[in-house]
């Protein structure tokens, strides 16, 4: 298992990890995300022993990895850009890592063909690297980083480069592939369906701190903090106050039970934009600033005496437009003040 306590990693007076504490167990995926300047891939370089910490402890399996260089901590590294040798073939890349460990030359071939075929690119041997698309090159990659079997696979944007359709086709497969060859993975990630698609256990990062870790329909479904709550898309968060009768909002009275159990007094109350509706009977009114299309629906901005807000609808109303807006309150989630 991997253990990361208490991990500081500071550039000048710049702070990028402020005491992080992360698990990652046996056989387990789980990946890290949040927006750009996070300390997602800071945190990634330093278990990787490729930032030194300031303060604090990576371990594996109880032995402080503090001195090990990176290419003996058995980890593998798989980055956005892949970084390829140009001048060799796609054996030849494949195999790097094997020879590093000085193995026979029959066990390379060997290993390195079975990496390729466990990415399905057997056959694709003595292919140029420049020959390949975009998601030819990621399975490349990727076979380099398993083919030596490390004990942790590390993966820092590796799709991000790639078009949404095959980044959602490869996260699917990745996923599958992960399970069956039992991966330990820590995949870092700004991009919400990937670490969704992939991971057993999801990390929210903020400002080099941990905001959140859970399952992915847990963190999804339940944000603990309004930060979580925004990143994750509930767009619309409005004022609260809980009592032993109920949560007393704009939208009306929701259930006590969406509270948190130690809740008191004031809070506040998140939904997405799919959990609100146009309702001329609603309770909070605004007006029409604007839509944007979004592939299945409208997403329609509201300005409200609460502040904007977003709506989801299949047709938009005018620009200008009066409207009222209901809430789904088996959608809402209630977040600390």
């Amino acid at each position: 298992m991997l253990e990361i306590e208490q991990l500081r990693v500071q550039y000048g007076d710049a702070v990028a990890l402020d005491g992080v504490d992360l698990t990652v167990a046996d056989h387990e995926v789980v990946c890290v995300l949040g927006p750009s300047g996070s300390g997602k891939s800071t945190l990634l370089r330093a278990t990787a022993g490729l930032e030194l910490p300031l303060a604090g402890r990576v371990s594996w399996d109880g032995e402080d990895l503090a001195g090990v260089a990176p290419h003996r901590r058995q980890f593998g590294l798989m980055f956005q850009d892949h970084a390829l040798f140009p001048h060799r073939d796609v054996i030849g890349n494949v195999a790097f890592g094997l020879r590093m460990q000085r193995r026979a030359t029959a066990e390379v071939d060997a290993g390195a063909r079975a990496a390729l075929a466990r990415v399905g690119l057997a056959g694709f041997e003595h292919r140029r690297v420049r020959e390949l698309s975009g998601g030819e090159q990621q399975r490349v990659a990727l076979a380099r980083a398993l083919a030596p079997d490390p004990r942790l696979l590390m993966l820092d944007e590796p799709l991000g480069s790639l078009d949404r359709e095959l980044r959602e086709r490869l996260a699917s497969e990745l996923r599958t592939l992960f399970v069956s060859l039992g991966v330990t993975a820590l995949f870092v990630t700004h991009d919400q369906d990937e670490a969704f698609a992939l991971a057993d256990r999801v990390v929210i990062m903020r400002s080099g701190t941990i905001e959140q870790i859970g399952a992915p329909q847990e963190v999804w479904s339940h944000p603990a903090t309004e930060f979580a709550a925004r990143f994750l898309g509930f767009a619309n968060v409005v004022d609260a106050t809980v009592d032993a009768d109920g949560v007393r909002c704009a939208w009306g009275p929701l259930p006590r039970s969406l509270a948190p159990g130690d809740s008191g007094g004031r809070v506040r109350v998140a939904a997405r934009p799919d959990a609100l509706r146009l309702d001329p009977d609603g309770p909070v009114r605004g007006h029409v600033s604007g839509s944007t299309f979004r592939r299945d629906h409208f997403l329609v901005r509201v300005e409200t005496d609460l502040g904007p807000l977003e709506v989801a609808a299949e047709t938009p109303p005018d620009v200008g437009e009066n409207v009222g807006l209901g809430l789904d309150p088996s959608a809402a989630v209630v977040l600390p003040a």
